[in-house]
């Protein structure tokens, strides 16, 4: 691989200001993107240039791979990092920066291809090994080849999208009456996801818990993982907390899964940061899930744990670079947990939420990290993810993390839209969680019971402190006609944005 100085980050919001900042550590210059809808965001300030790629509507801008390219090669770019989400996992997109010239920061694409389809991830997996999910690893032509497998591996069973995943084209069946009704709308949910309606079948686990495993490999053929992530607390298939290391896994039962996480990336000619995805049932059996050919959402709570900046390790690696990271050297410590802060309003069905962030608080204090990805002043739209920052703690135990972090939540302070905060602290005060006993239909049980009632009143206090300051600090801003609040930026922060827009 070339060596690069000039790193186009080709995403958003807090990953976007986190690749910029590692380029920054690194001694490379970061250039951002950004559509319309993200001209003031702070991605777009922090960059060393900035190019506008298009409208709001993600196909208009940060899926316009023709408009990315574009950018990288207007402004010297040597290569391009894709954050997670939008192109992070199309091969597409990495055969067209490689044949631009350009260095992909992430897997062949030929990997990414590999996994990315899920049979073929299934096939690779069990012939390197691997455990997988009893269940075809073929797509299943039609309702009566479902039907047939479905009796083959015992009700219930699941649907699944061959091409990709986030419980899009998922469905449980319990029962063959209603197969063919679930097996068509599976299908066109799928078909309308990933432009591929394919589907093949897995035996339904009972109460497992998502634990997934970090790995890095660098093109000198190594392979190494960096211990496991719980990932059990979700909604509707997406996650909502995150914790390093489980509280569910033995130190056997860490090498085990290690080992098959190393062997799979290894069966692919992985390269750069991934993470494997399994399936466990107590008390010692795993099964491979998917992987994920990028920098997870959650790979703070592995950072925080091993000490280690995975973001710098990919730009390091993708210059052709050894990696850092020696597993001799590899000594974990404490626990740390994630909690997203998406724009949702979890009193409301968690229905996305918009408006103008009027005030914004965050928490500090030792072993507290904020990923954010917005600033008072900037506005939520329906555009993109809900995510709008992370908030990871960092204990010497897992019980001095969640008091940790239940400190920070009610620290954090957010003014002008809802949020999930007031949720996680309820599900942090949940005696089950607080045991560790959690598994992935864990909010399906127990996030009613959560969400019928209003949010902490510690909570609602920092609210009305936050919000009788706003209201002062508009008293003493000069009046403005439009009804728009005050711009509250330094000269210093004016100036600098203008330069990162004028490039």
């Amino acid at each position: 691989m070339a060596p690069f100085t000039r790193v186009l980050v080709a995403n958003r919001g807090e990953i976007a200001l986190r690749i910029i900042r590692a380029c920054h550590e690194e001694g490379l210059e970061a250039v951002a993107v950004y559509s319309e809808a993200d001209r003031l965001s702070p991605h777009v300030r922090a960059a060393n240039a900035a190019v506008l790629l298009g409208a709001a509507p993600a196909a208009e801008s940060y899926l316009n791979i023709p408009k990315l390219l574009a950018a990288a090669r207007s402004t010297g770019c040597g290569a391009v990092h894709p954050g997670y989400g939008f192109l992070s996992e199309r091969a597409a997109f990495a055969t067209a920066c490689k044949e631009a010239g350009l260095v992909f920061i992430g897997p062949p694409a030929d990997a990414i291809a590999a996994m990315g389809d899920k049979t073929e991830a299934r096939r690779r997996m069990q012939a390197a090994g691997v455990p997988i999910v009893p269940g075809t690893t073929q797509p299943v032509r039609d309702t009566r080849e479902a039907g047939r497998e479905a009796r083959r591996l015992g009700y219930p069973v699941l649907l699944k999208a061959a091409a990709g995943g986030g419980g899009k084209g998922m469905r449980r069946l319990d029962q063959e009456a209603d197969l063919e009704s679930a097996f068509r709308s599976a299908q066109v949910e799928a078909q309308k996801a990933f432009g591929d309606g394919g589907l093949y079948i897995e035996k339904y686990l009972e109460r497992p818990r998502h634990i997934e495993i970090q790995v890095l490999g660098d093109t000198h053929g190594r392979v190494i993982a960096l211990g496991e992530r719980e990932c059990s607390v979700q909604r509707r298939h997406q996650k909502l907390i995150e914790e390093a290391p489980s509280p569910a896994v033995t130190p056997a039962l860490r090498r085990r899964l290690s080992e098959a996480a190393t062997a799979a990336a290894s069966a692919v000619g992985y390269v750069g940061a991934g993470t494997i995805e399994f399936l466990f049932t107590p008390p010692a059996e795993f099964y491979f899930l998917e992987m994920n050919t990028r920098i997870q959402v959650e790979h703070p709570v592995t950072e925080m744990v091993f000490g280690i900046d995975l973001v710098r390790e990919q730009l390091n690696i993708a210059q052709g670079k050894p990696m850092r990271v020696h597993p001799g050297t590899l000594h974990p410590r404490g626990h740390a947990i994630e909690c997203r802060i998406t724009a949702e309003d979890p009193w409301n069905d968690f229905l996305p939420a918009t408006g103008v962030l009027r005030y914004l608080r965050t928490p500090a204090g030792p072993g507290v990290r904020w990923d954010g990805g917005v600033e008072s002043g900037n506005e939520v739209g329906l555009f993109y993810d809900p995510l709008i920052a992370k908030l990871i703690v960092w204990g010497e135990t897992r019980d001095v993390a969640l008091d940790r972090m239940r400190r920070a939540l009610r620290e954090l302070v957010i003014v002008g839209l809802p949020t999930s905060q007031s949720f996680h602290l309820r599900v942090l005060d949940h005696a089950a969680f607080r045991r560790g006993e959690t598994d992935i239909g864990f909010l399906e049980r127990v996030g009613p019971e959560l969400s019928t009632q209003g949010g902490p009143a510690g909570l609602d206090r920092a609210i009305a402190v936050a919000a009788a300051l706003l209201a002062e600090e508009r008293r003493a801003a000069p009046a403005r006609t439009n009804g728009a609040p005050a711009n509250v930026e330094t000269p210093w922060s004016q100036s600098a944005r203008r330069d990162a827009l004028r490039e």
